[in-house]
């Protein structure tokens, strides 16, 4: 079982992806609605894996994701993105997203990328 944040700046994401992690057999540690908040938990959970919205207010997923691996290289970060979105998920992957997956959110995908992400 892993410990993972979920950051998303939607309430009913953040309860949809808790669902589905939970479903899983793993625990969310915390919740965040922005990047702010999302590099403040980890720093305080230090979570195996974290989800993380990509557009949010105050500070978007990309910075957020920046933040983490400053904190921790080795930081499992999986970026949730809206279609669309596809330069914003290039630059993920170039500061050390380990996946991206798109929203709405398929079940099996989401479960799929969380286990893909935890085995590396």
């Amino acid at each position: 079982m892993a410990k993972i944040l979920i950051t998303d700046d939607a309430a009913f994401m953040r309860m949809t992806l808790s669902k589905m992690i939970t479903d899983a057999g793993h625990e969310v540690v915390a919740e965040a609605a922005d990047g702010y908040e999302a590099v403040a938990l980890y720093k305080q959970h230090r979570p195996d894996l974290v989800t993380m919205d990509i557009t949010m207010p105050n500070l978007d997923g990309v910075e957020a994701l920046k933040q983490i691996k400053e904190i921790n290289p080795l930081a499992k970060v999986l970026m949730c993105s809206a279609m669309g979105q596809q330069n914003k998920v290039v630059d993920a992957i170039q500061y050390g997203a380990i996946d991206f997956i798109v929203k709405p959110f398929d079940e099996a995908r989401m479960k799929e990328a969380i286990e893909n992400a935890l085995s590396r």
